[in-house]
Formats: C-alpha cells, structure tokens, sequence
C-alpha cells in the first residue's frame, strides 16, 4: 500500500519555482509589448495580455489536475493518449487553413494546436516503450518500432504543414541515442549482407551523434554549393559541378583517397572494416546530397526563401528577411541595461516593426526593454530549468520516468535554443514559441502539463521498485 502523503511534500520546489517565474516574466512581457492605454486592466480578455493571463491560471488549473492524479496512470494510458492525439493529428487536415496550415481545431476564437500535445503523447509512448527493452532486445525490431513513434505524428505534422514543431520532433532521436537505442541492429544486417563481411557492431550506429552533425553540415554544403558553377577537367573529361554532383564527386575523392592511403598503411582486416565504413558513408551522403538538392526544389516559395535568406544565399533586407532583420535590430537596440519597461520601441505592437513581436518573437521586446542584462538573467533561468530537469532525471529509480524526463529536457531545449536563434540571426524563421513566454493558449498548455506530469513522476519517484 502507499503511504498517504501531503501533496506537496515531494514536490521539486526549485523547478516549480522556476516555472512560476518564467510565468510571471512572460505574461510581463507580453503585456508590455501589446499594452492598449483604452484598456489598461491585466484581467481585460478582450485583449492579448488578458488571454494571456487566462491561458497561464488555465494552465496552471490543468497542471494542478495532473498532479492529483496517480502517476502510474501516465505509463498504462501511454498508448491511449497516443492514439487519441493521432486522431486529432488526422483530423485537423480537414479543418479550414489558419496561416496557410492546417494546424488548429478550434471554435470562433478558441481553438488548439494538436501537434502540441503531440510531444506529450510521444514522449510517454517512447518513454513506456524504451523503459520495457532490456539490452538484448535492442534489435532491428524495436529500433524500428521505436523510431515509427516518432515518424508517426512526425509526418502528420509535415501535412499541415508545420516545419517549426516538425524539428522539434528530432529531439527524440537523441533520447533514444541516450538509452543505448542505436541504429547498430538495423547497419548490422546491410553490412554483413555483404559477402565475406560479419561484423558483431558497426562504428556508424555506435556514433550516432556526431554522424548526424556531420548529416546535417553536409546538407548545408549541398544547399550552399547549389548556386556555385564551377569546372573540373579530370583524364580528359569536362565535368560542370553544383550541388549535390560536387558534393558527391568531393566524396568520391575522399573515398578513393582514403582507400589509397589504406592500401599503404593498414592490415586486410582494417581495410576490410574501414572500406565498408567510407562506402556506407559515400552512399549515405551522395543520398542525402541528391535528396536535399532536389527537395530543396520542392519546398513552398516562402519555405525556400527564409532558408536562402539564412544561409546567405540572397539578400532581401526589406521584403522576405524583413521579420529576422527587425529581431536582430530590436535585440540589437536594448544595449547592455535596456531601454525600460514598456519602452520598447523597435519591437512593440504598436510600432509593428517586429510582426510577432508577442509570439515567435517575444525575445525581441524582452531584450530591448531589459537589456544584456535581462538576457543574461533569462538565459541563467533556462539553464536552471534545464539542469534541474536532469537532476530530477538521474534521480529516478523507474526508467520510463527518467525517459520522459529527459524527453521533457530536449523539447525545451530545442525550443529555447531555436527561438533565441531565430531572434538573433542564427537560426531560420519556422515559427517556435519560447516557453512559458510567447503568447498562445496550446503551447502554454502543453509547456505546463508536460511539466507537471514530471513533477508529479519525480514526488513519486520513491513508490516504485525500479
């Protein structure tokens, strides 16, 4: 039996106290960047900052529902609540486009965005489903089934269409990097399909991470290159090189290269392992160099635009880069102490130099009212956040719980990290909301239930066996 207990006696204050903070100073932020003088009052819900504090004490509501209720609930309806959010995930293709996506159910003024409750329900499935393997069970099944709960609502997501929340989804991926999930099981059988080759692992899926950083640099390359023409003559052949083709030959002669200084330098088990390895990653990177060239081709006008714009391809300072332009300048203009409360001038609603200046870019008013500063002491926030998050995962003795904790960790992670980085010029505009900041009744919501699901995981941590 359990012990009956106070319902706040194992509560993780620090977190808690955090996420009030971060309320509070958001829900400020928005009521300075949209103050009407006509109807001044917090509580007016006919405008932003009323909606806004309804949303939060909304939230807040929902969260206090979460934390009554008993947490191994969370792990047996895993799979309900999966399903359910991939049913709203259908069904709102069918619902009349809001911003060119199809990504709100809602009635007049009210509506959601199921995409993000999606992260919740995903991240509870992975966390129930990785928590139930044991090492020996990693095969390709699993590292397939676990990644189709991913790629599931992932592609859902993409039909609405909503690149933004689509990202964040590749978060996960690193979760299951960090239970040990790799891709081994899946590289094993292509290698050793090859004949005279029976490898027990395979350095690819044993190196996940920095494989995917290098993916990801090589698809910047090709994008970069796509506007590049250059001629190579080699054995009496002309050669007219872009994009993916120069990507590709420059891989080929890293391959015929590396293949060379083998012959010379290594054993015939070496060059056995090592020439599997360079043709694993020749094929690879040609694949994905060829699919980046021609998908980049198939994106939407605008989807093209902010890429080009990011990565420096063209210039469009007053028409399609004119959102990140005025970020920058709004962020640029608060110096090192600010302008003041309410004395944003750049980025207030008022002015509209910003658009978005409540939601996507709500760092921008932040930034230029308090400053360097202000950054400083909301970047030292996030990371307390995030660090707290992970102390409360270490802790646990249930691995489902330490799951979905670091589940939780990722998603604000690559929230926090991609909205600053759309603000400041480093990341392209795909629309992601700040945490606990932007204004917005679903991701406000979802932030807080995600939340309180851990917090109240974390004061049970000590009822279960393992």
């Amino acid at each position: 039996m359990r012990k009956q207990e106070s319902l706040t006696e194992h509560l993780d204050w620090p977190l808690f106290g955090a996420l009030l903070t971060m309320l509070l100073m958001g829900l400020a932020t928005v009521y300075s960047v949209a103050y009407n003088e006509e109807a001044p009052s917090l509580f007016d819900f006919s405008e932003k900052y009323g909606r806004q504090l309804f949303w939060i004490l909304f939230s807040l509501f929902l969260g206090l529902l979460v934390f009554l209720i008993d947490s191994d609930i969370y792990r047996k309806l895993a799979i309900p609540i999966y399903a359910s959010t991939l049913v709203l995930l259908v069904v709102v293709l069918f619902m009349p486009a809001v911003h060119g996506a199809h990504a709100w159910l809602g009635v007049g003024s009210f509506g959601v965005q199921p995409a993000e409750f999606a992260k919740i329900s995903t991240s509870l499935l992975l966390a129930k489903y990785i928590s139930g393997l044991t090492v020996k069970q990693q095969t390709t099944g699993t590292v397939l089934t676990a990644s189709s709960i991913l790629l599931i609502p992932m592609a859902l997501i993409l039909l609405q269409p909503d690149a933004g929340t689509f990202v964040v989804f590749t978060s996960f991926l690193f979760v299951m990097y960090r239970e040990g999930l790799t891709f081994d099981p899946i590289l094993l059988k292509f290698v050793n399909a090859i004949p005279g080759v029976r490898y027990k692992e395979t350095w690819v899926g044993s190196h996940f991470i920095p494989i995917l950083f290098a993916l990801v640099v090589l698809s910047v390359v090709t994008l970069l290159l796509d506007s590049v023409q250059f001629n190579i003559s080699l054995f009496g052949l002309d050669l007219e090189l872009s994009g993916s083709s120069g990507v590709i030959f420059g891989l080929l002669l890293i391959y015929v290269a590396s293949w060379l200084i083998m012959q010379r330098f290594s054993t015939r088990r070496e060059r056995s392992r090592m020439m599997v390895v360079l043709t694993l990653g020749l094929l690879i990177g040609s694949l994905l160099s060829f699919i980046v060239d021609k998908g980049f081709d198939m994106l939407k006008t605008h989807q093209k635009d902010r890429i080009e714009l990011f990565l420096g391809l063209r210039e469009d300072p007053n028409g399609d880069d004119y959102n990140r332009n005025r970020a920058m300048a709004a962020v640029g203009s608060g110096g090192f102490l600010g302008k003041g409360y309410r004395e944003a001038s750049v980025s207030s609603v008022r002015s509209n130099h910003v658009p978005e200046s409540e939601t996507d870019f709500i760092f921008c008013p932040f930034a230029e009212e308090w400053g360097f500063v202000g950054v400083v002491v909301l970047f030292i926030l996030y990371f307390f956040v995030l660090f707290r998050i992970i102390v409360i995962a270490e802790r646990q003795r249930a691995s489902f719980n330490r799951i979905y904790a670091y589940c939780v960790a990722m998603i604000l992670f690559y929230h926090f990290a991609i909205n600053i980085g759309m603000n400041i010029g480093f990341a392209p505009v795909i629309g992601i909301p700040l945490p606990f900041f932007s204004y917005g009744g679903s991701s406000m919501m979802s932030f807080s239930v995600m939340l309180f699901i851990l917090l109240k995981l974390d004061a049970q941590r000590k009822d279960v066996l393992r």
